[in-house]
């Protein structure tokens, strides 16, 4: 009789918490439905300037932005003509659209803003673009909705470098504060459940409690307690105790010899700022262009201050990183004179391997055609270059055993395919099978 009682007890004091719980959930999602309802409303009726707000028509003017705008133009930064940011506050969507599909008829007709922004920048012509009204309309749909969004510091920016290498190590995922919000949330969740339960466990023994009709076996059952001071001393509890101690040190130790020398994730900080995302990701500039020895030589090398001076003689020579260079290389802007008190600009390296390995970059990029996100990760991803790959000889090697060789239009494989066939019929020939797993490879 007592079991019974206990479970409708038990089972009404779940139904009323079950219920609870749904009406809850119930009203989340009710609500969140009617925030999105009124969200996209909003979206689609703009904000009364005639450029839409919808995610669709900003996704096709950045692309638009991205593939024709962005050799001249930036957001927040001056190029070679002026920040867009607020552009839709300062002219009117019709004179937008006018000026940016032909810059020079606006600017013949007399437009005062447009003479003066012609003047401003160095008589510099915009080309003409054959769009239509409502591709032009996406491109400063795109513009507002970046001017809408908070212009990062360089405070901020410096902070994302040095606490973004991890994140971008582990290939992306949530960033860390959602990841934070989400363990606090179920960390509340776990603490009102043990509340739920210790409140039925209360409400359960007091009404047991009051009850006459229970025998000594019951009522001992209810007056049990732990003795948390006996359970610690026991020795079952000292064994497992031990045992995860032990386990987790092991794991610990042997984590940390397999860490010795290892530098995945190293992002040292640069005398001078310098953009892989922007230059090699937005601008889409060959990796070859800068690192010139990376198809003949050895070393991939380091670019010299005039392959820089290339561009940054005539683009953002107000940028204090670019007063760097010329500050290192002894030239005056205003002059475009050189002078003799050069001194070299100290790179930190990023990707080191011991003496006693041996690689080659043209080996492996001309002849053996790696693309170079194969062992530097997304470069074109990062704001501050990282060690993306372990570069350990485990790691190498197990590259060496997947990776099949180029042999295409390669005359010198004849002879080794022809043999590799008639031992492995059927099988590719990979990198192991022409003496890639030789210690002499590497080690001389």
């Amino acid at each position: 009789m007592l079991k019974n009682r206990l479970y409708w007890h038990f089972t009404n004091i779940y139904k009323i918490h079950s219920f609870s719980i749904l009406l809850c959930l119930a009203f989340v999602f009710s609500f969140s439905v009617a925030l999105a309802q009124d969200d996209a409303v909003e979206e689609d009726a703009g904000d009364g300037d005639g450029i839409p707000t919808s995610d669709e028509v900003i996704s096709q003017g950045e692309t638009l932005f991205n593939n024709n705008c962005t050799v001249c133009h930036a957001i927040n930064d001056v190029v070679v003509g002026p920040a867009l940011r607020d552009v839709h506050e300062r002219r009117e969507l019709p004179w937008l659209i006018n000026f940016i599909r032909n810059s020079q008829k606006v600017i013949q007709s007399g437009d005062d803003y447009a003479v003066n922004l012609y003047n401003e920048y160095n008589k510099t012509l915009m080309p003409a673009f054959a769009y239509s009204d409502e591709e032009i309309t996406s491109i400063v749909a795109y513009i507002k909705s970046e001017s809408e969004a908070p212009v990062e510091t360089a405070a901020t920016e410096a902070a994302a470098a040095e606490g973004g290498g991890t994140a971008a190590a582990a290939g992306g995922g949530l960033p860390s504060e959602y990841l934070t919000i989400i363990l606090v949330g179920l960390l509340v969740i776990l603490v009102l459940i043990l509340l739920v339960l210790v409140l039925i466990i209360s409400v359960l023994t007091r009404f047991l409690n009051q009850r006459e009709d229970l025998d000594d076996a019951d009522k001992e059952i209810l007056g049990q307690q732990v003795n948390v001071q006996k359970l610690v001393r026991s020795k079952p509890f000292i064994g497992i105790s031990l045992f995860f101690f032990l386990a987790i040190a092991l794991k610990l130790v042997i984590d940390g010899l397999y860490s010795v020398g290892m530098q995945q994730g190293y992002q040292p900080k640069q005398p001078i700022a310098f953009s892989h995302s922007l230059h090699a990701g937005q601008y889409e500039i060959e990796c070859q262009y800068c690192h010139t020895g990376v198809m003949k030589a050895k070393s991939a090398n380091i670019p010299s201050a005039n392959i820089c001076m290339n561009c940054h003689q005539q683009v953002k020579t107000e940028s204090p990183e670019i007063q760097k260079i010329y500050a290192a290389i002894d030239f005056d802007p205003d002059t475009q004179t050189y002078g003799n008190n050069k001194k070299p600009i100290e790179w930190v390296r990023i990707h080191n391997l011991p003496d006693l390995a041996y690689f080659n970059h043209a080996q492996h990029v001309n002849v053996g055609g790696l693309d170079c996100q194969t062992c530097h990760g997304p470069i074109e991803e990062m704001e501050v270059v990282y060690q993306h790959s372990k570069l350990t000889m485990g790691w190498c090697i197990n590259c060496h055993r997947e990776t099949q060789v180029n042999a295409e239009g390669n005359d010198y494989y004849d002879k080794l395919l022809e043999l590799h066939d008639s031992a492995n019929p059927g099988e590719p020939l990979r990198v192991e099978n022409i003496g890639g797993l030789e210690c002499s490879k590497c080690h001389y």
